[in-house]
């Protein structure tokens, strides 16, 4: 695979030091286009900078999922969080994008695509349990024997599945629901419910709530939860204390931020910024 071409940008805030970020380019590759030498590679970085890839597609499939820290990937208007408990399954010749913030660890494990069916027609999440993780890192430790990689690989196929959990927001398109999406995802601490919605917008709550059952496929209070899940993530990646994030992403307390935040993502804030 060749390596993508980078260029830094420069992202100042008002009144914040200057931050650098890191856009990097890769190819669109069709599935299969290009023969690999493996069944599975494994290859991780810790990135420096606030760092972008641009739109790409891989001949082969991809896990992403990360040791330390935040990531996510976008296909289309779906944007999935990675997280060291949620993976993402990439199947070859997706188009895509991504980004991850300054310090994560990220992991990926490529799967040849004419060795390994993929798993999903689709991007899909997939839970980084303890087994899995552990034979990925055996993957990607010093060379093992032929024997020893082909029973790991083994190993990883036999366990590697699609997880009915996932953080992921499909982000609304529509006239009606446009402002609703870029409100919240500029302050995910927005406490405006349907009706407020309803009396702005000038339309029922129910025409509301079908519009987005429709265009993401959830419902209004769960497309909340998901959008505050994935800001809160990126703010606990960049150290800032529990309690701060949970008002701003909109919880009335610690507490009810932690639960929320643990059925989205599987950890809690507590132990997601430890790691």
């Amino acid at each position: 695979m060749s390596s993508p071409r980078r260029q830094a940008a420069s992202c100042p805030a008002p009144g914040a030091p200057r931050v650098t970020r890191e856009v990097r380019t890769l190819p669109v590759v069709a599935a299969g286009a290009v023969a690999v030498p493996f069944a599975i590679q494994a290859y991780d970085e810790i990135v420096a900078h606030d760092t972008t890839w641009g739109e790409h597609s891989h001949p082969f499939h991809e896990l992403l999922w990360n040791e330390r820290g935040a990531s996510m990937a976008v296909v289309g208007a779906r944007v999935w969080t990675i997280t060291p408990a949620l993976g993402l399954w990439m199947p070859a010749g997706t188009l895509h994008s991504g980004s991850a913030i300054a310090g994560t660890w990220f992991r990926a494990s490529f799967f040849g695509f004419h060795t390994t069916p993929s798993i999903s027609d689709t991007p899909v999440a997939v839970e980084i349990t303890p087994l899995l993780r552990l034979l990925l890192e055996r993957l990607g430790d010093a060379p093992l024997a032929p024997a020893s990689r082909t029973i790991t690989e083994a190993m990883v196929l036999d366990v590697l599945e699609p997880s009915p959990r996932e953080l992921l927001v499909h982000t609304p398109t529509s006239a009606l629901l446009r402002p609703i999406a870029d409100a919240l995802r500029a302050d995910p601490g927005d406490q405006r419910t349907l009706a407020n919605w309803s009396a702005q917008l000038g339309v029922s709550a129910r025409t509301i709530s079908r519009a987005f059952s429709a265009e993401t496929g959830t419902s209004f209070a769960r497309w909340v939860a998901s959008v505050r899940a994935q800001h809160a993530v990126a703010l606990l990646t960049r150290g800032r204390e529990v309690e701060a994030v949970a008002e701003e992403v909109g919880y009335r307390s610690a507490s009810a931020f932690g639960a929320a935040f643990r059925r989205t993502t599987g950890l809690t804030p507590a132990a997601f910024r430890a790691l």
